[in-house]
């Protein structure tokens, strides 16, 4: 059972088995030793990117957005909580329990960002200075700058950070809307520590689902590509053939290979104005749990149950169980409901639910209609912020 983007989502089949194959790509490893490094050409700017039947279209991209991908350090001092009788030493003695350890830990983590503003603001992905006591960027001509976080909001993985600087190199933003499967792409980032590492690779699909690739605790769609995403790439920009940015690198699924995802620069756009703004963001919230029903799983749930349960239709999104207190409890959204549409809009799946609410406002009403007991009920509720915490 597993909660996505403000409404509960549960997956009977699949989403029980991912519990951790996707992993964020923020932890260091050692790294391995670099290849020799050789300079890129330096010369006049030029005018226009060459065609991406032009070999040379990775390298104009890349002197183009590179000096605008910064490496980026947080660290956060980690307590150690023991019992208070460890810390007598007479205890400590006559139980052999060693001396007691420093109460305190650095725990240190590297991500990539990239600068879109000429005064300092800079996107990269929230695990990255998740919970951080101290950030510092280190641009590509070696500076190091003391970072804030200005927002950021762990339900979609975007953070803005600010540092103290002018005239800063910034990055074009492209239109991930317009992306096709099969376009060539390029990421940029420090893997492992390796700075200003550049894979290139293709589209591979478009909006992946978080559930599509067991993400159950995010709410957004993903850029899949082939282009190679490795610990340290997170928060790094994904270009296309001119050089725009039109993704945020962040993460990959643990053991794979040739799958890297991205989270869409119309969706990093649309959050990081609002962190800039206000420093948070607010998620529309519906408050259940439900599951996409499909005649396998209805037949499941009658058999389970005995023929207690009973559905009356053959598709639609059921109601598994309805959060106490939630906007769908005050509306009188009930468990073994079937969701068939939402302001008119037909549902099918459980993304479709979630991608309704979340398009709304916090406040606004929306119209749910549903199955229920062979009947149809025709439902308003009134939309709430996500609570801090808060998985449905």
């Amino acid at each position: 059972m597993t909660l996505i983007s403000g409404v509960l989502c549960v997956s009977l089949s699949s989403c029980a088995a991912i519990t951790e194959p996707f992993r964020q790509s923020q932890a260091q490893q050692t790294p391995i030793a670099p290849s020799p490094v050789v300079p890129a050409p330096t010369g006049t700017p030029r005018a226009a990117l060459p065609s991406v039947s032009d070999p040379n279209f990775v390298v104009a991209a890349v002197q183009k957005v590179g000096p605008a991908v910064v490496r980026i350090n947080a660290s956060r001092t980690v307590k150690r909580q023991l019992p208070e009788a460890f810390e007598d030493p007479l205890f400590r003695r006559f139980f052999g329990v060693p001396e007691a350890q420093p109460r305190e830990r650095i725990v240190r983590g590297t991500g990539s960002g990239f600068i879109i503003s000429a005064n300092g603001q800079i996107l990269t992905n929230a695990h990255v200075v998740n919970g951080a006591d101290r950030v510092s960027v280190t641009l590509k001509d070696g500076r190091t700058l003391e970072g804030k976080v200005l927002g950021e909001d762990p339900v979609t993985d975007i953070a803005v950070i600010q540092v103290q600087s002018n005239n800063l190199p910034v990055v074009e933003i492209g239109n991930s809307d317009e992306l096709q499967p099969g376009e060539w792409v390029i990421a940029i980032g420090n893997p492992l520590g390796l700075d200003n590492t550049v894979t290139a690779g293709i589209v591979s699909a478009t909006d992946r689902s978080a559930s599509d690739i067991g993400v159950t605790d995010k709410r957004i769609g993903f850029i899949q590509t082939d282009a190679a995403i490795n610990p340290g790439n997170s928060g790094g920009p994904l270009l296309n053939s001119r050089g725009e940015v039109i993704g945020m690198n962040t993460a990959i699924i643990q053991g794979a290979q040739g799958l890297g995802f991205s989270i869409p620069i119309n969706a990093v756009q649309r959050i990081s104005k609002q962190l800039i703004a206000t420093g948070s963001v607010q998620h529309p919230y519906l408050g259940v749990q439900m599951v996409t029903l499909t005649p396998e799983i209805r037949q499941q749930l009658e058999v389970e149950s005995d023929g207690q349960i009973q559905i009356p239709v053959e598709s639609g999104v059921l109601v598994v169980r309805v959060v106490p207190n939630s906007p769908a409890a005050a509306a009188g959204i009930r468990s073994g409901d079937v969701i068939q549409s939402i302001n008119n809009q037909p549902v099918a799946k459980t993304e479709q639910v979630q991608q309704i609410v979340e398009r709304s406002s916090v406040g606004t009403q929306v119209s749910v209609q549903v199955q229920r007991n062979g009947k149809t009920a025709q439902l308003s509720v009134k939309l709430a912020n996500l609570p801090a915490q808060q998985e449905s």
